[in-house]
């Protein structure tokens, strides 16, 4: 699937750099490890959870009956039986003080906003029992008028909860002119020369973690033991003990290990709090294990925005301002951090470029659907999406290349660093070196001549370049900025590092991984600062009673932020060993060194180790006056900055006009997240990061009725992509350090999904704007390319001329009327045919099928 530069396999003297396996993979691969599903307990008890097949409803009557009588089952829990102990999720960001939000309990008790919303749930023996009892449910339901398509909603068609009177949770914008870090955008829009103006579809999406989510709740010790596959086990633990007003003393919250989470698992769910009151109740272990099915039903989802823009330049290609009119669809709740989803990409919009003036608003707005919340990447890849759209819709308007209107426009690297229209100060970067050396592994001239030659003669099947240039803020985020924004949290973390008396060498990190490879990037920092063997470090993490301190993993702030929080602790360790060297080498501190793992008098041979020192702290037979006998220290890392990797992608995807097929020829990016670690690490986070942006641009979309079912609620009709799916990629790194943290590091956990998405659909347009598309909405699939082009090709027909003068090749669209050849073969290698052919009828929330504009 990978293709990549050569590594170093020689020793090196630091581990920083070095492209070390992950200790986490011998056990997670021979399946020597353990989940939560793997979890069993003397007298556990299973549960089954009863979900309404309505979208909207009045709960009208219950019949428990038959499956309180079924074999097996211990009790029945309804809404109205656990309505005064249950509580309302959390939801940890208002954006607004005027923020509307319906309540959301765990269970169902009056009404259902949502299929797939609990409405009862069996606590029984076995799996097998609580799921045969929970078909045995009599729930009577009288159907609401449901909202389903998001632009309805913002026109209160219908009412998602009529209660509220609106769909409208809230409206948040932000002004440069107001904030005083540009220009007013409406006297740039009035004045400018040249004028795009665009709407763009972004579709839900399902994060589809590998591992389902699973619980486990112990009540029987002096605590309640949680086993939870999230990603978030400090805040879940805190949530727990508001929601439920339990003391969070008595709240012990353990991430074992978990199989993927992509934000999906930055939740407070349900579940968790349903499996919590079983627990309670019965005083026995209760465990749920959600069904594949469950999964894409009723874990949130990610996405679903309209994006209003409009983008204002000069006619020799300079932007002179950005307006941005935002729709998001919330789905029926707030999730934990819901409404700051779409507010972590106003920042972005602006992304690389020299906006002189900026608007931004933001609408969130409430649907019968399953609510959404952080996915890969959380807001930044709509940013990115939009504005690298909007620079090559620019770039063919004026008949320029897409990158020299891109360099035309960018931030130098001789301006960092540089404060952007949106606010932010970005700290380093150098755009100019990873675009150059991503044109020269694209071979990107020979590649423009190869489509020119293409188009001149004809050719049924069209090559694109699609450009991607973007940059993030990630490593969330400095607890004031975070204040600023109302969130619910600060944005710190925490870290110890203990000094064992046999010389090894512990760790604890707030941060929780789900995949990431922290116990490798942490053994590695640790290894370096304190001179000790990489293999002589362990890591502890995701259980909050080892980990009593921390705010988890999301938003690539693992490293930036519980890296340098590692660092810290790692540095304090040194501090508290100097006194005892310098008293054991006879020596004055000042005259010490520390170097290799052992402190040396400068200028001489004489040095101990710092783990012999720590054998000596052990035995404590003799310390300096007032030394405590630990070098064990702690440390919190609260960021002065976001970190902003950034990078160019580039893209060349074949695109066959007669049937609308879209094949992937060649990928490349070269992306700088500052120092690096461990370049296998980067190299993993980077091609999975860019499967799930690819697989938003060719194949996924979660597909609502009208009456708002799910009707690509199984892996059959929500395409998800293999390896198979995909080519090998051409990935490469710049470096420009960051200078907010010791490591120099930048995130880059979502940079391949927030910079691929527009890079294919740039490719795919590029392939067929000079037949007169300017626009498909994602997913790209061979049918909705095929219609594109065909459309385009009536467009002309009737009078239209194609943009710059092309002709359309021979036979590039069928005549009217004609099904696209083969249509249901010719898709790309993988791609099942999920969608209709012309005038089967498309579900309702494909709110634009594309095509020419």
């Amino acid at each position: 699937m990978t293709l990549t530069e050569e590594r170093t396999t020689e020793a090196t003297t630091s581990e920083i750099g070095r492209a070390r396996r992950r200790k986490e993979d011998r056990r997670l691969i021979t399946g020597r490890t353990r989940w939560t599903d793997n979890i069993v307990l003397p007298g556990m008890l299973h549960l089954a959870m009863v979900r309404s097949p309505f979208a909207h409803a009045t709960i009208t009557a219950i019949d428990t009956a038959a499956a309180r009588d079924a074999e097996g089952v211990v009790a029945v829990l309804t809404g109205a039986d656990v309505a005064d102990e249950q509580g309302a999720l959390p939801t940890a960001w208002p954006i607004t003080p005027d923020q509307k939000a319906q309540p959301h309990p765990a269970i169902a008790v009056d009404r259902v906003a949502f299929a797939g919303e609990i409405v009862a749930v069996v606590i029984a023996r076995s799996p097998a029992a609580a799921r045969d009892a929970a078909e045995l449910l009599d729930v009577d339901y009288e159907e609401l008028p449901a909202v389903v398509d998001l632009k309805d909603a913002a026109a209160d068609a219908a009412l998602a909860h009529p209660d509220l009177g609106t769909n409208v949770s809230a409206v948040w914008t932000f002004d440069s002119a107001a904030a005083g870090t540009g220009g007013d955008v409406e006297d740039a829009i009035a004045g400018a020369e040249v004028l795009i103006e665009r709407e763009f579809r972004q579709q839900r999406l399902i994060p589809a973690y590998m591992e389902p989510r699973a619980t486990v709740v112990d009540p029987t010790g002096e605590q309640y033991t949680i086993w939870t596959s999230t990603q978030v086990p400090h805040i879940l633990r805190v949530m727990l003990a508001l929601t439920l007003g339990v003391p969070e003393s008595k709240v012990r919250v353990i991430a074992p290990d978990v199989g993927g989470g992509f934000g999906g698992k930055l939740q407070v769910t349900p579940e968790e709090i349903i499996t919590f009151l079983a627990a309670r109740r019965t005083g026995k272990p209760c465990k749920w294990t959600e069904t594949r099915s469950e999964s894409l039903v009723s874990g949130h989802h990610g996405r679903d925005q309209w994006q209003k823009l409009t983008l204002a330049a000069k006619r020799d290609g300079t932007v002179t301002g950005l307006k941005v009119e935002l729709t998001a669809d919330m789905g029926a709740y707030l999730g934990l951090v819901t409404p700051g989803i779409p507010i972590l990409g106003a920042f972005m919009y602006n992304a690389i470029y020299k906006f002189p003036a900026y608007h931004f608003t933001c609408t969130n707005v409430f649907t019968n659907k399953t609510w959404t919340d952080a996915y890969r990447g959380a807001g930044r890849p709509e940013a990115t999406f939009a504005i690298e759209r909007l620079m090559d819709d620019l770039a063919a308007e004026l008949g320029v290349d897409p990158l020299e209107l891109r360099e035309k426009n960018w931030i130098t690297h001789e301006e960092f660093p540089f404060t952007t229209v949106a606010g932010l100060e970005y700290d380093s970067g150098n755009y100019e070196a990873a675009t150059n050396r991503a044109k020269e592994l694209f071979d990107y001239d020979a590649l423009r001549r190869e489509q020119a030659e293409r188009r001149a003669a004809g050719d049924t099947v069209q090559l694109g370049i699609g450009v991607s240039t973007f940059t993030e803020m990630c490593g969330l985020a400095p607890s004031r900025v975070l204040g600023a924004l109302s969130y619910g949290a600060g944005g710190w973390e925490h870290a110890a590092v203990r000094m064992l008396p046999t010389g090894k060498v512990e760790v604890v990190t707030g941060t929780s991984p789900h995949g990431q490879g922290h116990v490798t990037a942490w053994s590695q920092i640790v290894a370096d600062r304190l001179g000790v063997p990489f293999e002589d470090v362990e890591v502890l993490h995701g259980d909050t009673q080892i980990s009593h301190k921390g705010l988890d993993t999301y938003g690539s702030r693992s490293l930036v932020v519980g890296g340098q929080a590692v660092v810290k602790a790692a540095d304090k360790v040194i501090e508290k060993a100097l006194p005892l060297a310098a008293h054991v080498l006879e020596a004055a501190e000042d005259d010490l060194e520390f170097t290799q793992g052992k402190f040396q008098v400068k200028g001489t041979d004489t040095a101990i180790g710092l783990t012999d020192l720590a054998l000596r702290v052990f035995a404590a037979h003799d310390l300096p006056d007032g030394m405590e006998p630990s070098l064990d220290a702690d440390a919190t890392f609260d960021p002065v900055n976001f970190s902003y990797p950034h990078g160019t992608h580039l893209c060349a995807m074949e695109v066959d006009t007669e049937t609308g097929q879209v094949t992937m020829r060649s990928y490349v990016c070269v992306d700088d997240v500052g120092t690096i670690v461990n370049p296998l690490l980067v190299e993993g986070q980077v091609h999975g990061g860019l499967v799930q942006g690819i697989a938003q641009a060719l194949w996924e979309e979660a597909v609502y009725d009208e009456q708002g079912t799910l009707v690509s609620g199984s892996f059959v009709d929500y395409t998800l992509p293999t390896a198979a799916d995909t080519i090998s990629f051409v990935t490469e790194n710049t470096v420009t350090p960051s200078l907010t943290n010791d490591l120099g590091a930048k995130g880059v956990g979502e940079a391949g999904t927030i910079a691929s998405t527009p890079a294919v659909v740039n490719a795919v347009l590029d392939a067929v704007r000079h037949l007169g598309v300017e626009d498909i909405t994602m997913p790209l699939t061979p049918q909705r390319v095929w219609r594109a082009v065909r459309e385009a090709a009536g467009a002309r027909a009737d009078g239209a001329a194609p943009p710059d003068g092309g002709a359309p090749p021979d036979g590039a669209a069928p005549p009217d009327g004609a099904a696209p050849p083969d249509a249901a073969a010719h898709f790309a290698p993988g791609e099942p045919n999920q969608d209709p052919l012309p005038g089967d009828g498309d579900q309702s929330s494909r709110d634009d099928e594309g095509g020419a504009r």
